[in-house]
């Protein structure tokens, strides 16, 4: 074989590697973008629905009961039609809501209730499979990079939320913006997941089926599922009630409650992009700490601060903290590439919990005391992350909590 042909194959890996992680990364920012469209109007919608707290609560549990039927369903749905086509399906499925919650905004509740479960359907399975692929991709590159995927998720959000802010600032009806925004969802995704993810292989549905049981009989993967939880719910506190306890608690206008969002997410994003480098000098678990120890002083810092100056250092600590909670759980999850889909499958089912439970719970409390200080229900899972972050401590080589080679 000469040279020429010996080195073929390998550019033609590093083209397929190369195409993977730019479609991974579109997977991921597109996933943000969507989301954070409609999460920055949520003002509107409440206002549109004539809705109290304690009601946007239960409306809002819609997307977490869509996410927690798809969610555990994700691992052996990946393992019988691959990442890409479950990535194609679902964003479609996630843009259908976008514009049943939309054209429901004008109609009223049940339909926007529809398009929010369609929405949290779409999006639950669509992160385990844009997750699986992205920990493939981070292994043949042989570098860690999962945590600037989620930053690329951050900076869909960031977008998202700033189109958002726009278009309260210029009067644009939710309907509108919310179609535009499915359409575009709908024909970028699909596309790219398609043509760009490396292949899937199919696992025997006997092996698949026995590994997705055994991992939720594994304490590790238990511990980082409950990790993700806590910092899942203190992420999605910020990102469902922020903008509202900003226009409530600090009397401010509608467009500096989604500018304070933005900057939150912004925050995030920062944290996401340069961890990769962090995690790898200072290791996952000490990272955690101090980064759970962080959003909780921010989050107090926004509830308790009372001028607005020290409510957007809060946001900024309260994002930066939170930043590397899931996409670090997630890489964990996935450290053994055999058992990455049912692990990652099961983490997230866990963790998605916090999407349930955290609307309708902070709704709940801050009927009684104002959505402000309702958000400090997160403190106190703030505080059990700091002390289980341990279990994300990478996995050994020769460890296999499955005990199924």
């Amino acid at each position: 074989m000469s040279a020429t042909d010996r080195a073929t194959p390998r550019t033609s890996a590093d083209s397929a590697v190369s195409r993977a992680l730019a479609a991974v990364y579109v997977a991921f920012i597109v996933s943000g973008f969507g989301f954070a469209s409609w999460a920055s109007r949520i003002p509107q919608i409440r206002d549109s629905l004539r809705v109290d707290p304690g009601e946007l609560g239960l409306i809002l549990l819609c997307v977490a009961a869509g996410s927690i039927v798809s969610i555990p369903l994700s691992g052996t749905i990946i393992a019988k039609i691959g990442e890409a086509r479950t990535v194609a399906i679902v964003s479609v499925v996630l843009a259908a809501g976008l514009l049943v919650v939309g054209i429901g905004t004008r109609i009223g509740v049940p339909p926007v209730c529809v398009g929010l479960a369609m929405i949290g359907f779409g999006n639950g399975a669509w992160d385990v499979a844009m997750n699986v692929q992205g920990a493939t991709v981070e292994r043949r590159l042989g570098r860690s990079i999962m945590s600037r995927f989620h930053a690329g998720f951050s900076i869909g959000t960031v977008g998202g939320a700033g189109v958002g802010a726009a278009m309260v600032a210029l009067h644009v009806p939710v309907t509108a913006h919310l179609v535009a925004v499915g359409i575009v969802v709908a024909v970028i995704v699909p596309a790219s997941s398609l043509r760009g993810f490396l292949p899937h292989v199919v696992e025997p549905e006997h092996r698949s089926a026995r590994t997705a049981f055994a991992a939720w009989r594994e304490p590790r993967t238990l511990l980082i599922g409950l990790f993700v939880l806590c910092m899942a719910f203190t992420e999605g506190t910020g990102n469902d009630w922020l903008g509202i306890a900003t226009i409530d608690g600090y009397h401010t206008s509608a467009a500096v409650g989604t500018l304070t969002l933005d900057i939150f997410l912004a925050a995030m994003t920062v944290g996401r992009w340069f961890g990769p480098g962090i995690l790898d000098r200072h290791g996952r678990v000490l990272v955690l700490r101090i980064g759970a120890v962080t959003a909780l002083a921010g989050l107090l810092l926004v509830v308790y601060g009372h001028v607005y100056a020290l409510e957007v250092v809060g946001a900024v600590l309260w994002g930066l903290g939170a930043s590397l909670g899931f996409p670090t759980g997630m890489s964990a999850a996935a450290d053994d590439p055999q058992h990455a889909a049912a692990r990652v499958s099961a983490a997230a089912s866990i963790a998605y919990l916090a999407f349930l439970a955290g609307p309708p719970t902070i709704g709940f409390v801050a009927n009684h005391l104002g959505v402000l200080h309702g958000m400090t229900v997160a403190a106190g899972l703030l505080a059990i992350a700091v002390l289980i972050c341990g279990a994300c401590a990478p996995l050994e080589p020769a460890a296999d909590p499955a005990g199924d080679g």
